[in-house]
């Protein structure tokens, strides 16, 4: 008899000590059940740490950001190779940008840019009969992209100086102007290409107007790089084809809105 109670005794207080524990495991196998049902929400919180990520990502971009720039400059046009050899610069390089931007470090622009160049020939080639002066006109239109680097973690002065790297599609108008003796005639020619580069901007002031520095690497299909016309004839000088890439440095003043 005194067996029997000791046993009821000892079951009630297991049953006491185990009932609680048992609840609770049931509640959050339930819990668990709901979060992996399908429309549950197990990644609620995280959708909505994101979603205030960028509503504030937006928010400062639309205080402290550019939308739109407008710039004017002038510079310098060079060549390498045959058609570096030919070519004599004659400087200015003008350039005009219109560019939006999508965010803090992308930005689009179209544009365009006008260089002079000349031939002086004091002997014959293999295209031209006589000594001549040739007067080139290019104008370049073009497509591009800026990646403004991320200069938040680095020194003042590199983020005071906005930098970027770039890339753009251009197409080329080449026209020629050839005076010889006694006879003047004109040629024109296209190409596509590309360029590369990359510039620095300095705040005049902030948000509205600023000093662009940009140095460009151009390489372009021009109908008239592997012409023969300034060949060399009977010894004299020439170069048997207008090979070669192009460098571009500008200053730009900018104004934004």
């Amino acid at each position: 008899m005194h067996i029997s109670k000791y046993m009821a005794f000892i079951l009630v207080f297991i049953f006491a000590i185990v009932s609680p524990q048992f609840t609770k495991a049931q509640d959050g196998m339930i819990g668990a059940d709901d979060d992996l049902n399908i429309g549950g929400d197990i990644f609620s919180d995280f959708n909505e740490d994101l979603q205030e990520q960028q509503i504030y990502e937006d928010e400062r971009y639309y205080k402290y950001g550019r939308f739109f720039s407008f710039s004017m400059g002038i510079g310098y046009t060079t060549w390498d190779g045959n058609r570096g050899k030919m070519y004599e610069d004659l400087p200015p390089t003008f350039n005009l940008t219109v560019q939006y931007f999508s965010d803090f470090q992308s930005a689009w622009n179209i544009g365009f840019a006008y260089s002079k160049h000349n031939i002086s020939l004091t002997k014959p080639t293999q295209g031209i009969s006589s000594a001549a002066s040739i007067d080139i006109s290019m104008l370049r239109m073009y497509f591009g992209y800026r990646y403004y680097i991320d200069t938040s973690n680095l020194g003042t002065a590199i983020t005071y100086s906005n930098p970027y790297i770039t890339a753009r599609f251009e197409y080329w108008y080449e026209q020629e102007k050839i005076e010889t003796v006694g006879e003047k005639k004109e040629d024109s020619f296209g190409g596509a290409g590309v360029a590369l580069g990359g510039g620095l901007e300095f705040p005049i002031k902030i948000k509205e107007s600023y000093v662009n520095i940009e140095a460009l690497l151009h390489t372009v299909a021009l109908q008239d790089v592997r012409t023969i016309k300034y060949a060399s004839k009977d010894g004299g000088p020439g170069v048997p084809d207008l090979s070669g890439f192009a460098y571009s440095l500008t200053v730009n003043y900018v104004w934004n809105w």
